[in-house]
């Protein structure tokens, strides 16, 4: 039936479009619609938060990321302890960052200047450049894979400073003192914060 076709079909579309394409997209939507819902962001910081939750979700391959983050302290640790990890990481990220997503300056143009393999079949590398109304340029790379047809952002480096990366260092400690569930629950709790320093507050 044209149904089941196009049912079947789904799949190879959404494998066919690029990573570069993904990413310069899912960026500029999520750009125009910080700018023209701003006011109503502001008003209502509930619809701002879910909305970003919304988007994050969409294009963020949170569990592999998390992966990476935990680097050896994951080797052999169940994938319900990676998900908590990383559900726990995303919600202390959003809560620290997300309001402030309604004063970023949006007005800015995204251009995306290559796409490149990563090692080992790993995903791509996807450069881009955040301009300015004044021309003033950021540059950020997107390393990301393709999940189930799907093109997923693991790794996101402004100016070359890595997401992972600089999360790795952060939790090094904090994980070989406890469990990956203690880590996660004292993220949850705020007790962790992102920035890597213990806090009771």
């Amino acid at each position: 039936t044209p149904a089941l076709a196009q049912a079947q079909a789904a799949p190879a579309t959404a494998a066919q479009a690029t990573a570069s394409s993904v990413v310069g997209q899912t960026t500029s939507r999520l750009l125009s619609t910080l700018e023209s819902r701003r006011a109503e962001f502001k008003a209502n910081p509930a619809t701002l938060n879910a909305f970003v939750k919304t988007e994050f979700n969409r294009i963020f391959d949170a569990n592999y990321s998390a992966r990476l983050v935990l680097g050896v302290h994951g080797r052999g640790a169940s994938d319900a302890d990676v998900k908590l990890f990383g559900l726990a990481l995303t919600e202390r990220l959003l809560s620290a960052y997300g309001a402030r997503l309604a004063d970023f300056n949006a007005r800015l143009k995204v251009r995306v200047k290559s796409e490149s393999p990563l090692p080992g079949g790993k995903g791509v590398k996807v450069e881009t450049e955040f301009v300015q109304p004044d021309q003033t340029v950021t540059p950020i790379t997107f390393y990301a894979r393709n999940v189930g047809g799907q093109w997923k952002v693991f790794d996101v480096l402004p100016e070359g400073v890595s997401f992972v990366q600089t999360f790795k260092t952060q939790f090094d400690t904090p994980l070989r003192q406890k469990s990956i569930a203690q880590v996660a629950s004292d993220l949850k709790s705020g007790k962790l914060q992102v920035n890597g320093s213990a806090s009771g507050k």
